[in-house]
């Protein structure tokens, strides 16, 4: 199964932090799962941190790529599909993580139950 793991999840995975459900780490850790990283979710991180809103490890995209995470860049594809979504959801990196899920018949790992509204599979939510 491929992962999609939103910016939340991420963060909570890499600091081992115990607000990310046993179920969801245990399905990014399962070594049968593709885990996508995508560029959504770096970006979303590097302007939190700019703007003083985050706080973050540095490198953390490292750490998950070399842990075997998967890069997943913004393509045309992911960015065309944003504009067939249904207005439901204001934040653009979550409507881009919603995009890129469909195009890439992947699972989002979030807690966020209004991503899921989308008809997108979800885990955790």
């Amino acid at each position: 199964m491929k992962l999609l793991l939103d910016t939340h999840a991420v963060l909570w995975w890499v600091t081992d932090d115990p607000q990310l459900p046993a179920a969801a780490a245990t399905l990014i850790a399962d070594d049968t799962n593709d885990v996508l990283l995508s560029a959504v979710v770096v970006w979303e991180i590097a302007i939190k941190r700019g703007l003083g809103k985050l706080t973050a490890p540095a490198g953390l995209d490292e750490l998950l790529l070399a842990g075997g995470a998967t890069a997943l860049p913004i393509t045309i594809a992911h960015a065309r599909r944003v504009e067939r979504l249904p207005d439901r959801h204001r934040d653009p990196f979550d409507r881009m993580l919603v995009a890129q899920a469909f195009e890439e018949d992947a699972v989002i790992v979030t807690r966020d139950a209004a991503l899921g509204g989308y008809g997108v599979a979800t885990a955790w939510a």
